[in-house]
């Protein structure tokens, strides 16, 4: 695949701001501490799975030293839902006894400090640095990955390369959206399956090759008439024969 021009790339990211100025997180959070934890939740999950688990936990449980004393089991009890949820549990109840202990429980604003947490990597950490301190990272997750590699982009075959070719490609001023804008356009248009190409702003700039098209509708073969077939006549009797019959 051909590299996408500086130009293009630029072009791509004014329509996506045109399309939608102020892009958001579709994780439910309260604060930054429970945006932490919904983004640990949602590795390998969906948005919408963590959000039906949250709100009744960041009800009882929204700083960390409540998660810290809510312990694994009742934790697991509100996440259950979510894949891998022990592994998660076991994580955000080791993370937030260290950020009571070592960073007065306060998330931090480092990026060394997040990703020393207990089930944070650079994903993580960065989704964090954009949402809660307005930091311009790209964190590259599975439609990150996807919509950078298929349009041409950023062609990478791990998280890391994609990232490094993003930040490369993306103009400075839309560094700061630039993640919301790639996650949403591959969670809703740029699908993994079935990309929506005829529906897609960008599709002119995109360098996939194998684009979706618009079929048109199909229609159903015009119904054959019945053929309406007349009842057959009786036969007349010749007037010569019928004449006969009663001279006899």
């Amino acid at each position: 695949m051909a590299k996408m021009s500086a130009c293009a790339a630029a072009e791509i990211f004014r329509r996506f701001e045109a399309a939608a100025p102020h892009p958001e997180t579709e994780l439910f959070y309260k604060n930054n501490f429970t945006l932490l934890v919904a983004v640990v939740l949602s590795a390998q999950a969906t948005d919408a799975g963590v959000n039906k688990a949250t709100p009744a936990l960041f009800a009882i449980a929204d700083t960390p030293a409540k998660m810290a004393a809510l312990g694994e089991e009742r934790l697991g009890a509100h996440i259950r839902t979510i894949g891998l949820w022990r592994a998660k549990a076991k994580n955000i109840i080791a993370l937030s006894k260290k950020l009571v202990h070592e960073q007065e429980g306060e998330v931090p604003s480092s990026r060394a400090a997040l990703e020393a947490l207990p089930g944070v990597g650079r994903k993580t950490a960065n989704v964090v640095l954009s949402v809660a301190f307005g930091e311009a990272t790209l964190a590259v997750d599975t439609h990150v990955f996807r919509v950078a590699n298929r349009t041409g982009l950023a062609s990478g075959k791990t998280p890391n390369a994609v990232e490094d070719g993003l930040m490369k490609m993306v103009p400075e001023e839309y560094l700061r959206h630039a993640h919301h804008w790639l996650i949403l356009h591959g969670r809703y248009v740029c699908k993994a399956r079935a990309p929506d190409c005829p529906n897609c702003v960008i599709a002119d700039l995109c360098r996939f090759k194998e684009k979706t098209r618009l079929e048109p509708p199909a229609t159903k073969p015009a119904a054959k008439r019945p053929v309406k077939r007349l009842a057959s006549k009786p036969k007349l009797r010749s007037a010569t024969r019928t004449a006969k019959a009663r001279a006899k």
